[in-house]
Formats: structure tokens, C-alpha cells, sequence
């Protein structure tokens, strides 16, 4: 679809990959809306945006994507404006150097990387279905490889933060896989986007502890190799998959596909084509879901 004219809700929109792909959408004539954790940020964002892309019709909503209560507002506000929404990008990502529970007693990373996309898309499926078609696309990041460890779904027995914000990732990548399947006959499509790596505010407030322990000794090298090796274009370029599966009119039927950071579709990886974790991980976020959430 021609983004011109579409409302497009961009989770995690106020820094980063988040407010890159929001600029070129606005860029496109798309109705952007915002979702930044603090206002003066998310203001500042919003009257950057209008000046760049040229585009007024930027808004912010204020939200913080690791209370559910704020999840659970964010749809109920963005669904009472007109025109139902066209395109759900779930972008907001967190990670720890250790584990920290949320006031809803889910573990951070874990609330904000699977659960509120899991709870927002959902919540979100009115507005979506009303617009006629949409779209909603899921950013991973991380490392997508290796193993979903079950029995530390919310790092109750081990957590190391980069490793563990990789398997979060993953767990969010199989949840997407299960949610495209429930979708396949509605008129909203999902599908995951890749970024690649960029230097961002969430990895440039990294502290060493974040860090797997053989990788510890050389973070203050890559703290100097990182702006360079992954500033401007980077972001640019880790923007091409969300922004290609947003307005692209060839992917208009698209569904259930994982695009990688040159936006094309690529082969899922193992640990999410394992129905045992998809089952295990989408029974876990329609049980947090369907819990009463905190005001």
C-alpha cells in the first residue's frame, strides 16, 4: 500500500530505528503517530519530524511499554481517533544489565520485547480490521539464533543482558510466527523485520555488565568502534525492511514472513519453527494479557 494519507503507529518512535523509519514514513505522506516513555522527548521528536520530512501530521502519545496499564491506554487512545490504524510498527525494545521486574511482575526486557507487542497488536485488532487492510510488522534485533531456553523465558535462573535481550527477540519472532498463523484469514497481515545492528541510545547506554563475560574486556573498544562502524548510515539502512514492508504494495498480502535487514524474506530460525515454543511462549503472553493490569 501507498503509505500517503495511512495512519502508522510506531512504538519506540521517539530515538533511534524507531524515529528513522517514522521519518521516512512521515517522508511518504504517512499520518504518523508516535509512542515515546516521556513527553518532552516525544515533543521534541514530533517538531523534529514535521521540520525533516515536511510532513504536520506527526503526533506523540506518551506511553511506557513496560506497564501493561499503558499498553492497554495506548489502544484504547489511538483507537478513538478516526480512520481505524493502518500500520503497526511494534519497535520499543529494552534491555538490562540484570534482571528487574516490572510493576505487572514480568521480567523488563521480556514485558517490553514480546508481551506488549503480543498485548498492543491485540488490543489494537479493532482499529486495525476497521481501516480495511493493514499491516503490522514486529522488530527483532539481537543475534536471531540459537536456542529458546523455556525454563528461562523471564531469566528466572540465568541472565546475562545482551544474551538474554537475544533470546527475547527470539521468543518475540515465535510469538509473531503463531500470531501471522491466527491472522491468516483477516484482513490484517504480520510479519518481522530484521534491522541489522546501529548505534542507538539502548546500546550506547550499555553498561559493561550488559555484556556476555568474554566479551567484557573489549567493551570500551567498541564503545569508540560503534559510532563510527554503525552511526548515520546505518540507521538508515536499518530502517530499509520496516519501511519497505510498510508501504511496499508488493508485500500487500504478505504474511507471516521474516524479512532481513536488506528486506528480503528470509528462512525463520530454528527455535522459532519449534511448535513447542511457539505454544509455550503464546500461552504465556495470553495469560499476562488477560490478567487486570496496573492504572
Amino acid at each position: 500500500m501507498a503509505v500517503e494519507g495511512k495512519t502508522v503507529l510506531v512504538t519506540g518512535g521517539t530515538g533511534g530505528i524507531g524515529k528513522e523509519t517514522a521519518r521516512q514514513l512521515a517522508a511518504l505522506g504517512a499520518s504518523v503517530i508516535l509512542v515515546g516513555r516521556d513527553k518532552y522527548h516525544a515533543d521534541a521528536a514530533v517538531a523534529d519530524l514535521r521540520r525533516t520530512s515536511g510532513n504536520d501530521d506527526v503526533t506523540a502519545i506518551t506511553a511506557d511499554m513496560s506497564r501493561l496499564g499503558d499498553v492497554r491506554r495506548l489502544a484504547q487512545e489511538t483507537s478513538g481517533r478516526t480512520g481505524g490504524v493502518n500500520v503497526l510498527i511494534n519497535n520499543a525494545g529494552a534491555t538490562r544489565s540484570h534482571r528487574e521486574v516490572t510493576e505487572d511482575g514480568i521480567e523488563t526486557a521480556f514485558a517490553v520485547n514480546v508481551v506488549a507487542p503480543f498485548c498492543l497488536t491485540h488490543w489494537l485488532m479493532p482499529a486495525l480490521t476497521s481501516s480495511g487492510q493493514a499491516r503490522v510488522i514486529n522488530i527483532t534485533g539481537g543475534i536471531p539464533r540459537g536456542q529458546i531456553d523455556l525454563d528461562n523465558l523471564q531469566g528466572e535462573k540465568s541472565y546475562v543482558g545482551l544474551s538474554f535481550y537475544s533470546q527475547t527477540k527470539l521468543a518475540q519472532m515465535a510469538m509473531s510466527y503463531r500470531f501471522a498463523q491466527e491472522l491468516a484469514t483477516s484482513p490484517v497481515t504480520l510479519n518481522v523485520a530484521y534491522p541489522g545492528h546501529a548505534y542507538t541510545s539502548m546500546n550506547k547506554n550499555l553498561t559493561v555488565g550488559t555484556y556476555p563475560p568474554l566479551a567484557r574486556p573489549i567493551v570500551p573498544l567498541l564503545r569508540l568502534a560503534m559510532p563510527v562502524v554503525y552511526g548515520r548510515r546505518a540507521l538508515l539502512r536499518a530502517t530499509r525492511s520496516s519501511v519497505h514492508l510498510a508501504s511496499s504494495p508488493e508485500e500487500r498480502t504478505t504474511n507471516g514472513a521474516y524479512f532481513n535487514s536488506r528486506a528480503q524474506p528470509t528462512p525463520w530460525p530454528d527455535a522459532v519453527l519449534d511448535d513447542t515454543n511457539r505454544n509455550t511462549i503464546w500461552e504465556l503472553c495470553e495469560m499476562l494479557r488477560d490478567r487486570p493490569t496496573t492504572a
